[in-house]
């Protein structure tokens, strides 16, 4: 099970073991990570899941898709490595990946 740290706008962390195959939504909901949302579940619906990924591992992710994009322009301060967390699916590869909640979604 691949950890992932979830770090908070006040720069304290979570370090949580994530199944393979899940989101990470889903790893942060399992793990009750405030400011992980996911309203609509998981559908890219509704962006409550945003997430910034740690510029070391952005260009590790492949890119989001024309749907996470159009939804990713719809947060209120999307940088140049947000993701919508119900879109990466978690695999051994992942281990330490470390994404940052936006302060706007506590």
């Amino acid at each position: 099970m691949p950890k992932i740290v979830f770090v908070q706008p006040d720069g304290s962390s979570v370090e949580v073991a994530a199944r393979t195959g899940e989101s990470l939504m889903e790893a942060a909901i399992d793990n009750d990570i405030p400011g992980i949302i996911a309203e609509c579940g998981g559908a890219c619906s509704c962006a409550t899941c945003h997430v910034y990924v740690d510029a070391g591992w952005a260009d590790r992710l492949p890119p989001p898709d024309p749907m996470e994009d159009g939804m990713l322009d719809c947060v209120l301060d999307r940088h140049p490595t947000s993701r919508l967390s119900c879109q990466i699916r978690v695999d051994d590869s992942l281990e330490g990946l470390k994404v940052t909640v936006p302060a706007e979604q506590l």
